[in-house]
């Protein structure tokens, strides 16, 4: 395999593993922090606090959690995920979970009272002043996706505990520029690099994309 084909290679693995973690993470995030974001209870900051500090989370140290959990004395350990491109998926969906949760929630909380009280006034119920909240919140719901993959395909922590770094299996762009470096392959980790950056931006301008279309589309 030559080097231009191994890059396409890690590039595109890279892609459907941190495609399906944001996937997996914004699925169950987003509706949990709009729920936080609607929800007018006593423990509601106290778990958007929760989540907030969780974004913060260092990679290496969920993805020791996670090597315990998926070891094969661990609890889960007979399954054999350690070492898969499933880990991959569980570890960075895990890690970008609250960052979903917690900016959706702070959109949807700094909208809410607002939003609901014009929509109120124009004469919605409190399923359409619901709605309208949703609708206003959507800049932060795609920020939240925007950052949950920008995170996901970035880090390195978890995908060196848990993948591994295996040629052909797990290797992905992060795990790929740490051993060229170590290598002295510099020119090839800033290479890869460059393909990291290029794939940070251009999500971020089809998300931004798509978010006018959806804004459209939801007002017509």
């Amino acid at each position: 395999m030559t080097v231009e084909e191994e890059i396409v290679e890690i590039t595109l693995r890279s892609l459907a593993v941190s495609g399906l973690a944001t996937l997996l993470a914004a699925a169950a995030g987003i509706p949990l922090g709009l729920f936080l974001g609607l929800a007018r209870s006593r423990g509601r900051d106290m778990l958007t606090g929760v989540f907030r500090g969780l974004m913060s989370m260092p990679t290496v140290a969920l993805g020791l959690v996670l090597y315990v959990i998926f070891s094969r004395s661990g609890p889960l350990g007979v399954f054999r995920l350690l070492y898969t491109p499933l880990a991959l998926v569980i570890g960075q969906a895990l890690l970008v979970f609250p960052i979903g949760v917690s900016i959706t929630a702070e959109t949807c909380t700094a909208l809410s009272s607002r939003v609901r009280e014009l929509a109120l006034t124009l004469g919605a119920d409190e399923r359409g002043a619901t709605a309208a909240v949703v609708r206003e919140s959507l800049g932060g719901i795609m920020l939240a996706v925007s950052a949950s993959f920008s995170r996901a395909v970035s880090e390195l922590g978890v995908a060196l505990m848990v993948g591994g770094n295996l040629e052909g299996i797990t290797r992905v762009l992060t795990t790929s520029i740490a051993l060229e470096t170590t290598r002295g392959e510099v020119v090839l980790g800033l290479a890869l690099t460059v393909v990291l950056l290029s794939i940070m931006v251009v999500f971020n301008v089809v998300l931004r994309s798509a978010e006018q279309r959806i804004r459209w589309w939801l007002w017509q």
